[in-house]
């Protein structure tokens, strides 16, 4: 049996999280939580941990030298290094616009790079 202690992040309270896993990495308990949220976020940040990437991308021609940008939707936390060698190759003609795609279903996972501000 596994012990896994978190803070939870799903609400400004910052729970402390007690999570137990058996021998197969599947979640036996969570204590500590005072929302279902934290239910939710431990067992998923022990079984699938996901994360939203930001970051930013160059820009040619455009009023900014670089347009900052995000994932459509949380990615595994073991490919934000993937993703981000993907998003540092791109190199954007401008004009670019909020909300456009960026790298349309990057690594395969469906999840799209956006732009959030324009350039």
């Amino acid at each position: 049996m596994e012990k896994r202690e978190l803070v939870c992040v799903s609400c400004p309270m910052g729970c402390a999280i007690t999570v137990e896993l058996d021998d197969n990495g599947q979640v036996v308990s969570v204590t500590g939580n005072t929302c279902p949220r934290g239910d939710k976020y431990a067992r998923q940040e022990c079984t699938h941990p996901e994360r939203m990437v930001t970051s930013s991308v160059r820009v040619e021609g455009g009023r900014l030298p670089v347009v900052p940008v995000k994932t459509s939707q949380p990615i595994a936390k073991e490919l934000i290094f993937d993703c981000m060698k993907e998003i540092n190759q791109v190199v954007l003609k401008a004009p670019v616009k909020i909300g456009d795609v960026v790298i349309h279903d990057v690594l395969g996972t469906g999840v799209d790079i956006l732009a959030t501000n324009e350039a």
